[in-house]
């Protein structure tokens, strides 16, 4: 490659470097070449491409690679500083939009009914708005069974949003049961994006044990969904935004 006429030379690297720094949305490396007359193979792109991430390793920025292309963002150590700048509050999770969130995003596709069989609860019209509107999940199909049921899976924006290249790139899973994936991925989300927190309501009795809120011919132990959200919540807060589908 260093042979080649049209290697990259610093100024050619300069003109990628400003190209990403300024690009609204990731770049392909396809995109990328049509940045020079000429005509450079894209095996020099992702060299040159390589040689700015390491460039940049001790930067407040970082150049990833993700499902939609190349990007620069901020380190993660930089956000708390950044956050001061934007005094919006961050984006609230509820339990059930990680757990819903992480079924589609292993098992997928899914229909609602298989998501809802794995949690052992109705999953809400909320949450899945939610994770609509946010651009993490879509309809990519519909099941040949009774009713057709939308099929669900995850979304490019879901992985750009996580900084992920693709769905091989989500963590592994220590454990196979359904909701410890779900807990995993909540976890996976939070370290993605440390400005998130999931919020879970909790409602005690006059014994101080949880009061369950259980949708029809459901049945559930205290003392072990007590456990399970021990184990799930990250945060407990005042409010929660999905209260139908929520322990309270």
């Amino acid at each position: 490659m260093p042979d080649s006429p049209n290697f990259m030379d610093d100024h050619n690297k300069r003109v990628i470097e400003t190209a990403l720094l300024c690009a609204q949305e990731p770049l392909t490396v396809a995109d990328m070449t049509r940045l020079f007359v000429e005509d450079i193979a894209a095996g020099e792109i992702d060299h040159a491409l390589t040689e700015l991430q390491k460039a940049w390793e001790d930067k407040g920025m970082e150049l990833v690679h993700i499902a939609t292309g190349w990007r620069f963002q901020s380190r993660l150590a930089m956000r708390e500083y950044l956050d001061r700048l934007t005094p919006e509050k961050p984006p609230k999770y509820s339990r059930a939009v990680i757990e819903t969130l992480a079924i589609i995003a292993y098992r997928q596709p899914v229909t609602r009914g298989e998501i809802e069989e794995i949690r052992g609860v109705a999953v809400s019209s909320n949450v899945m708005k939610q994770l609509e509107d946010r651009g993490w999940v879509e309809v990519i199909g519909h099941k040949e069974t009774i009713g057709r049921p939308g099929l669900y899976a995850t979304t490019k924006q879901f992985l750009d949003d996580l900084s992920l290249t693709n769905l091989q790139s989500l963590p592994m899973l220590e454990d196979a049961a359904p909701m410890a994936a779900a807990a995993q991925l909540g976890q996976a989300v939070m370290e993605f994006d440390p400005s998130a927190t999931v919020e879970t309501v909790i409602e005690l009795d006059e014994n101080g044990q949880p009061i369950i809120q259980l949708t029809d011919d459901e049945s559930v132990d205290d003392e072990s969904m007590s456990e399970e959200i021990s184990e799930a919540v990250e945060a407990v807060t005042p409010e929660s935004e999905d209260k139908s589908d929520e322990p309270k």
